[in-house]
């Protein structure tokens, strides 16, 4: 078993910073993949960064230029660091990994979540 820690959220003004951590503890040396998903009220879930054991970092469209993880992320922990946010940038931030490639979709572990909230 993995369990994941998620910690950095908050409440904000747009175009200001915040930075999510999240640290993965157990059964953790086949992790390939580790991301971070959001999902607001009413809408699905929707993943916003990964980042592979490799050093391949992807972000979606409409984070690019803003988000950013470290490029030296360890295989077990996860930061994003949340430029320039938006009031769209609102939700519940998740973490998550597995033990299989980023682009195959397969995380079967979460955490357990941590609130942004961006003020206009």
């Amino acid at each position: 078993q993995v369990h994941l820690e998620e910690s950095g959220g908050g409440s904000v003004q747009a175009g200001g910073t915040l930075t999510l951590s999240c640290a993965a503890y157990g059964y953790t040396f086949n992790i390939d993949c580790m991301g971070w998903f959001r999902q607001a009220p009413g809408s699905a879930r929707e993943q916003v960064a990964t980042a592979d054991s490799h050093g391949t970092i992807t972000y979606t469209d409409s984070v690019k230029g803003r988000f950013t993880i470290p490029q030296n992320s360890a295989k077990t922990r996860l930061d994003m660091q949340m430029n320039n946010v938006k009031p769209e940038d609102t939700a519940i931030y998740y973490c998550a990994t597995g033990p299989r490639p980023c682009q195959e979709g397969d995380f079967p572990y979460w955490g357990q979540g941590t609130q942004v909230t961006v003020s206009s």
